[in-house]
């Protein structure tokens, strides 16, 4: 049972840096590597495009519903046994995908592929939180925000190059080889992180509640959780509708619309690398309270725009990078805020956030989806919400913190 707690080689008190990343991106890469492929992979099975989109959008509900499972276990038993345990699984589902005879074969391997992935994409950000201060920890975590950012633009053009030149299958080949690497590392060299392990409850499902129960009374986990998920996953009820804006409404190519999306990319990428030059010299709450007063002036720039007849590329792409923007400076200052907010409950202050963070982006993303119209404004509206319930989350966590 030593090998579950200490691994064989490295003495690092920390995980390597290069480690939490492969860790995470073996849970973000998946999600839109295979979107390429679906055409070649519902015709080998004779599926229609809604049911092989399937594998896209459970594959978004495992991740949202397997957050939920992973920080509490790792709070009782330790971040190593749990991501070991959850990279034999991606790795076996992976390897289940790739040789599916059939599309229900495919979907089910792909729900427990997003189930085994995202142990890393919770536990990175607890392993990180587990041995900083809040400062150190949202200079770590922009760091990997400005990392991993690139990992979904950079997915379906990867996606597309390898299931062109050797079949769909051979993504699947491509990801489980990522993923038994980043195993032998995890298990070669992965540190247990978590010293106070099993102190926060008792087993089974009531202590599953019970822990977020215990988060969700807590004013600080509320107000970093709830403004988080709005300035970080509104985005994608602009990625949801900017095909149609771009192509559609106004005429421009797709392999154009390429590019915008890698400036996009970039401004949240910058935006994690700010807010790790920002740590400890400018306070998590103030620093998260800039990003909300950001994605406002964005989401309010791209309303005008819109209204008053003017909507074009510039128009809308410059207010949407600042957005971005403010939500690569947002994300690593609302995780170390939520983490921080029962040192006991680390592990499952992730996964509850990150639960939160895929509900609210899968909300908006059904929202814009209502609205058939010829401009931008659902889109606009939509962001504007989510950025003044930021600012009404951040500013009740400050009214509970000052009694």
């Amino acid at each position: 049972m030593s090998f579950l707690t200490t691994p064989p080689f490295g003495r690092r008190a920390t995980p390597h840096p290069l480690l939490i990343v492969g860790l995470t991106a073996a849970g973000t890469l998946p999600m839109h590597i295979f979107v390429p492929a679906l055409p070649a992979a519902a015709k080998d099975f004779g599926a229609s495009p809604g049911t092989i989109q399937l594998t896209i959008s459970l594959y978004l509900v495992g991740v949202a519903v397997g957050q939920l499972l992973y920080g509490p276990l790792s709070d009782r038993f330790g971040r190593r046994p749990v991501v070991l345990g959850g990279f034999v699984l991606f790795v076996a589902s992976t390897c289940f995908a790739m040789l599916a005879f059939s599309i229900d074969q495919l979907i089910a391997a792909r729900v427990l592929q997003s189930l085994g992935g995202c142990s890393g994409l919770v536990l990175g950000r607890a392993m990180v939180r587990d041995r900083a201060t809040p400062e150190n920890a949202t200079r770590q975590l922009g760091l990997l925000t400005m990392t991993m950012s690139i990992a979904p633009a950079l997915a379906p053009a990867i996606g597309g190059f390898v299931a062109g030149w050797f079949g769909w299958r051979a993504i699947f080949a491509l990801l489980g080889l990522l993923g038994l690497t980043v195993l032998v590392i995890a298990a070669l060299t992965l540190p247990e992180t978590h010293k106070t392990r099993g102190q926060a409850g008792g087993r089974g499902a009531r202590h599953l509640i019970g822990s977020y129960g215990k988060l969700l009374r807590l004013p600080a986990f509320r107000a970093y959780a709830v403004a988080g998920a709005c300035l970080t996953t509104s985005i994608y009820a602009f990625l949801s509708a900017s095909p149609f804006l771009f192509i559609d409404l106004l005429g421009r190519p797709a392999e154009e619309v390429g590019l915008y999306y890698v400036l996009l990319v970039g401004a949240a990428s910058l935006g994690g690398f700010v807010a790790s030059r920002l740590a400890g010299r400018l306070a998590v709450p103030k620093a998260t309270r800039l990003a909300a007063h950001l994605a406002l002036a964005g989401a309010v720039l791209i309303l005008l725009g819109d209204r008053s007849g003017h909507l074009g590329v510039v128009v809308l792409v410059a207010p949407m990078t600042l957005f971005m923007f403010a939500t690569g400076l947002a994300s690593p200052n609302v995780i170390a805020g939520a983490t921080g907010a029962d040192p006991a409950l680390i592990g499952a202050a992730s996964g509850l956030y990150g639960f939160m963070q895929m509900a609210y982006g899968a909300l908006c993303t059904v929202v814009v989806s209502q609205f058939h119209t010829d401009s931008a404004l659902p889109v606009a509206l939509t962001l504007l919400a989510s950025a003044l319930l930021a600012h009404a989350a951040l500013s009740y966590g400050a009214r509970a913190a000052a009694k």
